[in-house]
């Protein structure tokens, strides 16, 4: 009896995840027939209007809750608003991601991209360098390992799929056209970064996302477990670890910001030390989120902990 439930269970789901996908595809469907500024203002219009109607929106403002306590409900729910304008708006741009990518290293000040810390790029490249790159759910973080090839930096990155299986395999083919190699988040992906790194190749992760088996830490002073492989990475192959993020500027320009390579801890043996480095990738992302928080994917659980992993930890103490 159980058996039959949880099939019909799973074909309920499944069937659910298909409607989604079919609504999603129609709707970017759509976007694909309008010019390019209209369907990318009309997608961020929907996603300040619908956005906070969702069910999801309960989680987003409870996050911003966690993130801002000294925020009044009013500014929360205005950075709710327009962070699902964000969120809407790079669902459109997946659309029209080749024509977005306008940045061209000769004439850096022609087109909507523009780059802060160019010279970095360039120093790279001459170097034929192989670096490990972090960033965040932060405005659209999928132009950063483009514009590095723009420099001929061959980036290999880490990416976690949606749950929709059908949007996470149109998706990943849209990837594939624009960003070079992808490694989707599950098991042996470490063996996928590790390979490009053995190659002589870069490296780029997302590091703001929950990690059910990861480090605990703090983000925005509550607890979160994160991902540990780029610390991990770093402390065997002893690459640089370069922070890079993208934000949006108006009229629908970007800029991508890319930083010096940053000194991970280190523990007394001279040993990269993946806790507290770990923590420092958090306080780097939380740095940029109080910049920019409407630009950031606050509709997921970071703040979800294996309770476990908690008590364990406390223990310790």
């Amino acid at each position: 009896m159980r058996t039959a439930f949880l099939r019909v269970w799973k074909n309920v789901a499944r069937l659910e995840y298909w409607l989604i996908a079919q609504v999603t595809f129609g709707m970017l469907n759509f976007a694909r027939l309008l010019p390019p500024r209209w369907a990318l203002e009309l997608g961020a219009t929907l996603g300040q209007q619908l956005g906070p109607l969702s069910g999801r929106n309960k989680l987003v403002l409870e996050n911003l809750r966690l993130a801002f306590p000294e925020k009044s409900e009013e500014e929360r729910q205005a950075i709710a608003k327009r962070s699902w304008r964000n969120l809407f708006r790079l669902g459109a741009e997946y659309v029209f991601l080749e024509k977005l990518i306008d940045y061209d290293p000769d004439a850096p000040d022609s087109g909507l991209i523009e780059i802060e810390g160019v010279e970095i790029f360039k120093r790279l490249q001459e170097q034929n360098a192989s670096c490990i790159f972090f960033t965040g759910h932060i405005g659209n973080f999928e132009l950063l390992p483009i514009c590095a090839a723009a420099y001929g930096l061959e980036i290999t990155a880490l990416f976690r799929p949606p749950n929709n299986p059908y949007v996470a395999r149109r998706l990943l083919a849209a990837r594939r056209t624009s960003m070079g190699h992808l490694v989707p988040s599950k098991a042996g992906a470490a063996w996928g970064l590790a390979r490009a790194l053995d190659e002589g190749k870069s490296v780029g992760m997302l590091v703001d996302q929950k990690f059910a088996r990861g480090v605990l830490g703090t983000f925005f002073g509550q607890p979160v477990q994160t991902n540990p492989l780029l610390p991990k990475l770093a402390r065997h192959y002893e690459r640089p670890v370069h922070p890079a993020r993208c934000i949006r500027l108006p009229g629908g320009r970007f800029r991508i910001i890319l930083e010096e390579a940053i000194e991970l801890p280190r523990n007394s043996e001279g040993v990269i030390d993946v806790p507290a480095s770990t923590q420092m990738l958090n306080d780097v992302v939380e740095r940029w989120v109080r910049e920019h928080p409407d630009q950031w994917l606050w509709s997921h659980r970071r703040w979800h902990v294996n309770m476990n992993a908690l008590r364990k930890a406390k223990s310790r103490r």
